[in-house]
């Protein structure tokens, strides 16, 4: 018998199994979780699946729930929080309330004004992933700042007088850290911070803006914000007979599967989703079934990957 009870005779047992399964009965199991206190599931919440960062994001934390025995609920608010206030959120809160998940993980990829806004039921177990900011709740980020200073040194390691830059768009917590490193790095290397481009993430902005850097023959080395508008950069180069590297060097951000395939092949910057999923769950655990996971940032390194999109400073007026 399901419920395995000990004043039960081995004769019932098998006869209530043997009915069990003619009626094709199945346990309850949300009855069974209000007993025990558990129902071995988690809920990720996310503020849209349109960027790279959040579905590798939500792809890693399932792959970790499920090596622990634990169900995902997805829930995607489809705007953030700044600009459709809390109405979408505080839908996914009751939503949850009427669900059965121990816990939530929110993955809160924009701006801190925005995650101000948001707030999470009393008691429930919950971890915050790319906040950008403190919360109560332990969160996980990326070090989207040492990815950055990591792009910007190796350019001007090479003799690239400068770096430029096309940023994610401004409400993201990433891409305002990304271009807050760019700039200091340069300030800090005494170099020109040139007039920041704004793009928002997808190829068709990176190729707007590359389109623009292509018609100014000082620019010789870019930093993308993420390897989609990096792809984006590389095409309007290409159509206007600036070569890269010779041309122009090119780095990304994120190492997306494909970045090794464009071409040229794409120097960028490597997040590691895994560890940052594995990190959310293993905190979010520890809080269901200890009780316990102290409050603050946990901060996942980045990595540069060099590949043959960028090269040696060298004049552009003599390399088109």
């Amino acid at each position: 018998m399901a419920n395995n009870l000990g004043n039960v005779t081995e004769r019932t047992r098998r006869r209530v199994e043997l009915a069990m399964k003619e009626l094709g009965y199945r346990p309850n199991i949300a009855a069974r979780a209000l007993r025990n206190g558990e129902f071995r599931s988690i809920a990720v919440v996310v503020f849209g699946l349109e960027t790279l960062g959040n579905v590798r994001t939500v792809s890693a934390i399932a792959e970790e729930a499920a090596r622990r025995s634990y169900a995902v609920e997805l829930i995607s608010v489809q705007h953030s929080p700044e600009e459709a206030g809390t109405a979408d959120f505080s839908w996914a809160i009751r939503r949850l309330g009427q669900d059965a998940v121990d816990g939530i993980i929110l993955i809160l990829e924009t701006s801190n004004s925005a995650g101000a806004a948001v707030r999470l039921p009393p008691g429930v177990p919950a971890v915050i992933v790319d906040a950008g900011a403190a919360f109560e709740h332990p969160s996980v980020d990326a070090n989207q700042e040492q990815g950055a200073r990591l792009a910007v040194d190796h350019l001007l390691e090479l003799g690239h007088p400068t770096v430029w830059h096309i940023a994610g768009p401004p409400e993201s917590n990433a891409a305002a850290a990304r271009a807050r490193a760019w700039r200091t790095q340069l300030e800090q290397a005494g170099r020109l911070v040139p007039e920041m481009l704004i793009g928002d993430w997808t190829p068709e902005s990176g190729y707007n803006a590359a389109l623009e850097l292509a018609a100014r023959q000082e620019v010789t080395a870019v930093f993308a914000a993420n390897d989609q508008m990096a792809l984006g950069a590389l095409r309007a180069f290409h159509e206007n007979g600036v070569p890269v590297p010779e041309g122009i060097s090119v780095v990304g951000f994120d190492d997306m599967v494909e970045s090794s395939q464009f071409w040229p092949p794409l120097t960028t910057v490597r997040q590691r989703f895994k560890a940052a999923g594995a990190t959310a769950v293993s905190l979010l655990v520890d809080q269901i079934e200890h009780g316990e996971a102290p409050a603050g940032r946990r901060v996942i390194d980045t990595e540069l990957v060099v590949r043959a999109s960028t090269g040696p400073f060298g004049e552009r007026s003599s390399r088109r």
